[in-house]
């Protein structure tokens, strides 16, 4: 439904449920009150209801358009708005009691005439404000909603950069990783060309998906290892223990595949005599703690950089900020002068 049709549809609802409202709480007997009084009450009430309607559609939401307060700080808002009320109301009265002398409803020397000025008054002032808070209410729940698709929006096309951004990055690794076995071991090369294969098609599927799950995630990076394992040789020494109730979460795709990288990269194979990657999982208060735990020590002008230097951990963090906002946590510290680990903790539902 269109702004306008829906502001019609409104304003003639909540106008229309004044007067009726009205007209039947006022329960006029013709016959007790005579046939033009109570026509003559009703006129009034037509009247005033008609008044009211053109009082805020013509001069209140004007003034508002024009003015454009509905994009300004709100606390600015209140004092001008009850202001503009403060006017219509005086000038809707004037209107009312002008329209019952041209239709001879009223006389001015009917002692009754000030008090329903002054209850008319302040009905119209409280209706006014009613009518502003609605009017004010809606344009700011669909300009915050406009804004919440549009961040969306932009963390969507963010993400889609991201995941771009690791594709040719794992791909390079990887075939550099094969790279020396075509020569030297074609059987072990063929090996890797099917896992390879397997890592791919993988991505592939989970390319379009914000998340994946936990335990298909984790079988991407034991291809990834089985790659690496075959250029590392006895090197590489791979651990994994994981707790089953992790399969229960999801994961960013690619992101358990990257962080050990990362450890391969600059833990093992910066080492003569290799070393360990250890994956582990846990779940602790419906959070997913995932450890990546990796021979070597994180150097401590390089701690400070660490999370902010290549594609791979930065990409990482914006994707855990994009998903979960400060729900997930990321960490990268030493463990006992033997191992550098990463922690990722991730929530159970996005």
């Amino acid at each position: 439904m269109g702004k306008k049709r829906l502001y019609w549809i409104l304003q003639i609802l909540g106008w229309g449920l004044y007067f009726g409202s009205n007209f039947i709480s006022q329960g006029l007997d013709p016959f007790e009150l005579g046939e033009k009084a109570v026509q003559n009450q009703r006129t009034e009430l037509a009247i005033h209801s008609l008044f009211f309607f053109l009082t805020t559609h013509v001069l209140i939401r004007n003034i508002i358009i024009k003015r454009k307060w509905v994009q300004i700080n709100i606390a600015r808002v209140i004092p001008r708005i009850l202001g503009v009320i403060l006017l219509a109301s005086i000038l809707a009265n004037l209107l009312t009691f002008l329209m019952y002398y041209v239709f001879g409803t009223r006389s001015f020397n009917d002692p009754s005439l000030v008090t329903e000025v002054l209850l008319l008054f302040a009905t119209s002032i409280v209706l006014f404000i009613l009518w502003s808070t609605v009017y004010f209410l809606y344009h700011y729940l669909e300009s915050n909603n406009r804004s919440l698709k549009y961040e969306a929006a932009m963390n969507e096309m963010h993400l889609n950069q991201l995941k771009a951004q690791l594709n040719p990055h794992f791909i390079f690794n990887a075939l550099n990783s094969m790279r020396a076995l075509v020569d030297e071991e074609p059987a072990k090369a063929k090996i890797a060309i099917t896992q390879l294969s397997n890592i791919l098609r993988n991505s592939l599927i989970t390319d379009k998906k914000r998340v994946v799950n936990f335990r298909n995630e984790l079988n991407t990076v034991k291809d990834y290892l089985a790659l690496e394992g075959i250029r590392f040789e006895e090197r590489l020494k791979v651990r994994y223990r994981i707790d089953p109730s992790s399969d229960r979460f999801d994961v960013p795709p690619m992101m358990l595949q990257t962080l050990v990288e990362n450890a391969i990269k600059h833990g093992v194979s910066n080492l003569m005599e290799g070393g360990l990657i250890e994956i582990q999982s846990a779940v602790h208060d419906s959070i997913l703690v995932i450890k990546i735990r990796n021979s070597g020590q994180l150097l401590p002008n390089r701690k400070k950089t660490s999370t902010r230097s290549g594609v791979g951990l930065v990409n990482t963090k914006e994707r855990l900020k994009l998903i979960y906002g400060d729900a997930a946590t990321f960490n990268i510290y030493n463990e006992n002068d033997k191992f550098v680990v990463t922690e990722v903790k991730i929530p159970q539902r996005i």
